[in-house]
């Protein structure tokens, strides 16, 4: 039986006792019966919505023809794909900003999601058949990844350098992807000019198990780094001294954060500044040290949500791309965050 333990601990029988902090809790139910609403808003709006009393029995498989097109073509992967992806990103960039230690080392503000989008760019449309999607997005996160890293000199570590390469890495991926979408034809252009401003319209249930998958199959990983993450946070020296292994830690680190928000890419595209603002909402909100992975997944996921619902209800704008949305909103916080670290003499 789960009940309170003392100092804030959970306790699972009388052998097991987790530590935890009781805003994080209550934070995280916040964010789930947040989650939940949004997601019903986004079945039930609108002239083609389900209404409220009728989901249960759409969720059971006992609806008319509508509601069965609306649940399971138009708006139940959409929705479910967003959740996956926006979680993926969210955990992304906590696994990055707590290697890094820069509120600034997001996946998107280095060239990671860029170089992901570019990847999965030249896999779907000039590599197709040969390289799947969602390798050509990891193989072009490693890659952009890999520039970053050597062109700063100093690895991760500085924060000045780490925006500067990143801003020059995306513009060659973006580059990639432009010539991408300039070379092919037409109508596959039209289809990767919606991709790569970051889109979950036309999304399928094929999409809504390859983001799950690969977040399912991380999450036992993730789970086993949180804890050297937050030990490390207080520095390489007293993490090695108290058995973490640092450099260990930051390696698998990394390496699950370009495999998650390539899965998120390869599936909708380069959502813009989720990986940035989840993570750093999540940690002002519980003001905690670590990652705070879980929060900043369930963040995430409710970001992605709020911004789909946004982009299929709002009445002044003919269904844009998500990431227009997401970027509107990051792009404020990228620059709050600017100005803050300037201030600080960090940039």
């Amino acid at each position: 039986m789960h009940r309170p333990g003392p100092r804030g601990c959970l306790t699972l029988g009388d052998t097991v006792a987790l530590p935890v902090r009781r805003i994080s809790v209550v934070t995280a139910i916040v964010l789930v019966l947040l989650l939940v609403a949004t997601a019903v808003a986004t079945l039930s709006l609108g002239s083609l919505g389900i209404p409220v009393s009728g989901l249960l029995d759409a969720f059971g498989g006992d609806a008319g023809v509508k509601e069965s097109f609306v649940l399971e073509r138009l708006r139940g992967p959409r929705l479910v794909v967003g959740i996956g992806v926006g979680a993926a990103l969210g955990v992304s960039g906590a696994l990055f900003q707590s290697v890094t230690r820069n509120p600034l080392g997001s996946p998107d503000i280095i060239g990671l999601n860029a170089g992901a989008g570019a990847g999965a760019a030249l896999a779907a449309l000039l590599l197709a058949g040969s390289v799947p999607v969602p390798v050509g997005a990891v193989l072009g996160a490693a890659g952009a990844m890999a520039l970053v890293y050597v062109s700063t000199g100093a690895g991760f570590r500085s924060r000045g350098r780490l925006v500067v390469a990143g801003i020059g890495v995306a513009a060659i991926a973006n580059a990639i992807t432009q010539y991408v979408v300039y070379a092919v034809e037409r109508d596959k252009a039209t289809a990767l000019n919606a991709y790569i401003h970051g889109s979950l319209s036309t999304r399928d249930w094929g999409d809504a198990v390859t983001i799950w998958v690969i977040v399912t199959l991380l999450v036992p990983l993730v789970a086993l780094v949180s804890r050297p993450l937050a030990v490390g946070e207080m520095g390489d020296d007293l993490a090695g001294a108290l058995g973490a292994h640092p450099a260990r830690t930051k390696t698998i680190a990394v390496t699950l954060s370009i495999v998650l928000s390539a899965g998120a890419v390869s599936v909708a595209g380069p959502i813009a500044f989720i990986s940035l603002t989840a993570p750093q909402i999540a940690k002002r909100v519980t003001r905690g040290t670590g990652p705070h992975l879980t929060l900043a997944a369930l963040v995430g996921a409710l970001l992605m949500a709020v911004a789909d619902l946004a982009a299929q209800q709002l009445p002044w704008f003919d269904e844009l791309p998500v990431g227009i949305y997401t970027m509107a909103v990051g792009g404020v916080y990228l620059g709050y965050l600017l100005i803050r670290e300037w201030r600080r003499g960090t940039l």
